[in-house]
């Protein structure tokens, strides 16, 4: 089979915004790689976003913020569309911190020298004359969209955030006949990217593309995936085999622990505090009342 060949041209380029034309492609394939690529742009492109915030003054979403004309709900929705460039492996650190009467735009956002706002001029709220607006961020990379409940802490004014990761605002494709001599039987790709600023649209479809390489690779020449053999700690006996409802721990702990993937002794005998510390409903106390009922069934559990 021959190589396709077929030319990319950037027909208009405007600010976050580009159109390419992809053209001559056999018949069918601007659907083909229209959809493919409109998926893997929209789901597979790695960002940044805010996932937690702490107000000075405010125990939870709900509540209002003396001096401040929005609400703290609004407020939060509004440091959601902040939009920041940041591949870290680990979350960055943000502030704010205004006293001064009127709007608090994005770029009164503190951060460190890897991260960068794409939208300073973002308008987040207004106080008045008086006020003063206080907060603690964390900013964190990652993929596609991470809900707040999988970093609920329970820790009293640490507020989740639902986070989009996508740099990808908008992808729009449409499919039109083109010629290539006399045969009119060939497809053109008009393609439309929207971004929100920390990516540039044609970066943008060249990352979509080898991603797409990369999934199709696995199929032409694939790797075998080593499989991790599983170590069965067995100085737990037969009690590794119980589940959690089977120590004596009340419903709230053990319905926590199987929503998680905990459900057995053994489960849990392997986790990392840290891990422990993400699953809703499940402080401090928590564990202990764990640690006593696993004491109980001669289990010593060191993660506390």
């Amino acid at each position: 089979m021959s190589v396709p060949l077929f030319e990319i041209k950037e027909e208009k380029k405007e600010k976050n915004y580009a159109k390419f034309a992809i053209t001559p492609l056999e018949r069918g394939y601007g659907d083909t790689l229209g959809n493919a690529l409109r998926r893997v742009l929209l789901t597979s492109l790695p960002g940044a976003a805010i996932t937690s915030v702490k107000l000075a003054g405010v125990k939870h979403q709900f509540s209002t913020l003396k001096g401040m004309k929005e609400d703290v709900v609004e407020f939060l929705l509004n440091l959601k569309k902040v939009r920041f460039s940041y591949s870290g492996e680990k979350p960055a650190k943000a502030s704010l911190s205004v006293k001064t009467a009127g709007e608090v735009r994005a770029n009164d956002i503190k951060v460190g020298v890897n991260v960068k706002i794409a939208n300073p001029e973002f308008v987040l709220a207004v106080i008045n004359k008086g006020s003063k607006l206080e907060a603690d961020m964390e900013i964190e990379a990652g993929v596609g969209y991470s809900p707040a409940d999988e970093r609920s802490s329970g820790e009293i004014g640490l507020i989740a955030l639902d986070a989009s990761f996508s740099p990808i605002v908008r992808v729009n494709y449409k499919i039109e006949e083109t010629r290539v001599g006399r045969l009119t039987n060939y497809d053109k790709l008009n393609f439309e990217i929207w971004t929100d600023g920390t990516v540039d649209p044609k970066e943008a479809l060249v990352s979509g593309a080898k991603i797409l390489m990369s999934h199709l690779n696995q199929i032409v020449n694939p790797k075998v995936v080593a499989k991790e053999e599983k170590v069965v700690d067995t100085s737990l006996g037969m009690t590794g085999k119980l589940s959690v409802e089977e120590i004596g721990l009340p419903t709230r702990v053990a319905n926590a622990l199987s929503k998680a993937g905990y459900e057995t002794v053994e489960q849990l005998y392997g986790a990392k505090k840290e891990d422990l510390a993400k699953v809703r409903n499940l402080g401090e106390k928590s564990l202990k009342i764990i640690k006593a009922a696993l004491g109980q069934k001669g289990v010593t559990w060191e993660v506390i």
